[in-house]
């Protein structure tokens, strides 16, 4: 298997091919639904490997960050505009700061405005793990969260501005609000595993979790972060942070947090501050946490890059009527599907 590369690429897909990828996109997906449910799609959605093939299918890049941020553009063009009860709120940069009033809108839309504010939670937790408990070197520029009245998962992506790198989280389909304890990824593709990695989501953390917030609620944190930074002694690729958000900590302390996942949605607690408390633990109560980086890998064909080959624009333009046809087909009895099935054969020969 072979090991998906991200490189950073600029610039924009060009029209023809976005428009194609929209068309041949909406049937694929309404397939999907309509034969399996929108448990499916939600189970397909956050597959990372089916997510890159789908990109691959598509006619997109061959392993680049793009595929994720036009693939996650077009599924909210065609899902956002159709009659199927899924939203996908987010996207990149200023798009994903407005995921909370997306969510709003779109809750509303489907008639579920009673779980706006849960699945605000839910994007905000996802982000903050992605960014804090995970320490990576990739910061979260890309966030999308897809759901329904019953499911939700999260694509997000980050980045590494120092190697051009970029790197891909996938959430698992679920429909309570995240717990660390749980497998909460279903996959996270990248290019390279990193040896510097604060993974504070690993069972083998569970103690470091449950210490950092013993250190916040009992108020001594002030007294263990002076006394870190007198320490000789360093974590190798892990800095003490010179300032850190103390009104964020106290009201950290005033709310007494349940659990580490109340920790991370305190305004003002970011990745600086989770890596002091982590320090600390470590270096001051030898409370170690867990250092392997968790990204897995998958595979990737294709692109309109010409790599390994050019698109098709012809074959693609008729892949799009087929597939069109087949959901209209989706209704009729055996007979007619065994002959859909008949013509797909012939056009993938």
């Amino acid at each position: 298997m072979k090991s998906i590369y991200l490189p950073l690429h600029h610039g924009k897909a060009p029209y023809w091919l976005l428009g194609r990828m929209k068309k041949l996109a909406l049937p694929l997906i309404s397939i999907i639904i309509d034969e399996f449910g929108e448990i499916e799609f939600f189970k397909r959605i956050s597959d990372p490997i089916f997510f890159q093939s789908f990109s691959n299918v598509l006619g997109f890049d061959w392993n680049s960050s793009g595929s994720t941020t036009v693939l996650t553009g077009v599924l909210k063009s065609i899902i956002n505009n159709s009659d199927f009860n899924i939203r996908i709120a987010g996207g990149k940069g200023a798009e994903g700061r407005k995921t909370p009033e997306h969510i709003v809108k779109f809750t509303d839309d489907l008639g579920i405005n009673g779980r706006a504010e849960e699945l605000i939670k839910i994007s905000r937790l996802a982000a903050k793990i992605d960014n804090a408990a995970l320490q990576d070197g990739y910061g979260i520029y890309h966030h999308t969260i897809i759901f329904s009245d019953k499911y939700w998962t999260v694509i997000q992506q980050g980045l590494n501005e120092r190697e051009r790198l970029a790197r891909r989280y996938h959430w698992s389909f679920e429909s309570e609000i995240p717990v660390i304890e749980e497998d909460i990824h279903s996959g996270i593709v990248t290019e390279r595993k990193e040896s510097k990695v604060v993974n504070l989501i690993a069972d083998s953390s569970k103690k470091t979790r449950n210490l950092v917030v013993d250190i916040v609620n009992d108020g001594s944190f002030r007294r263990d972060y002076k006394k870190l930074l007198t320490i000789t002694r360093y974590r190798e690729g892990l800095t003490v942070p010179k300032k850190v958000n103390w009104s964020a900590f106290e009201t950290a302390h005033d709310l007494q947090l349940r659990n580490f996942e109340d920790l991370l949605l305190v305004e003002g607690i970011g990745a600086a501050s989770v890596r002091a408390l982590v320090l600390i633990s470590d270096l001051i109560y030898n409370v170690e946490y867990d250092r392997q980086d968790p990204a897995k890998y998958c595979f990737a064909v294709g692109g309109k890059d010409g790599i390994p080959f050019p698109v098709d624009k012809e074959n693609y333009d008729e892949v799009i009527e087929f597939l069109n046809d087949a959901v209209k087909q989706a209704e009729l009895g055996i007979f007619e599907r065994k002959e859909a099935l008949k013509r797909l054969s012939s056009i993938t020969k």
